[in-house]
């Protein structure tokens, strides 16, 4: 008994691409607006008080957010560059490879991002014990729950 959707391999690769495109929307949506926000807080006037350190994680929090949003992005202009050379299939690969590094580099950025708010914010000693239960948090939904999802009911055969 055969298993799985009756598709011709580039079928395949235009519904895989389909649903990559969507899922990259929901992304590129959250960091291009986290990394605008990140690129005005310069301007605001309690920047010149910042500390050395904290100078330091927002130009970290910076960089992770402009890698991200590259990454991101980046499917978009592979897809448009190679597009009609009847490659989508190593395509759909690569986009999904860059969406992957995008999504790791995102919640780097959004942990570093919280990280620097709530340092500026409190000046507690709670806040990395704080900051690492909400990147566990994050590591949980994003890659953990989809992973085991993924080895409990992939059907082996």
């Amino acid at each position: 008994m055969s298993r799985g959707r009756r598709e011709t391999p580039d079928e395949r690769a235009d519904r895989q691409w389909g649903e990559l495109v969507q899922e990259i929307r929901v992304a590129q949506t959250g960091v291009q607006i986290l990394f605008g926000f990140l690129l005005t807080v310069v301007f605001a006037p309690r920047f010149a008080d910042l500390s050395d350190l904290n100078r330091g994680i927002y130009i970290t929090t910076v960089v992770l957010g402009a890698a991200a949003t590259g990454a991101l992005i980046g499917p978009v202009s592979f897809h448009r560059i190679v597009s009609g050379r009847r490659i989508k299939p190593q395509t759909v690969v690569w986009a999904s490879r860059l969406t992957f590094v995008g999504l790791v580099l995102l919640l780097a950025t959004m942990v570093s991002a919280l990280f620097l708010v709530l340092r500026v914010a409190t000046h507690d000693g709670f806040v990395p014990w704080l900051v690492s239960g909400v990147a566990l948090w994050y590591l949980v939904c994003w890659f953990v729950l989809p992973l085991w999802a993924r080895n409990r009911y992939t059907t082996r055969g």
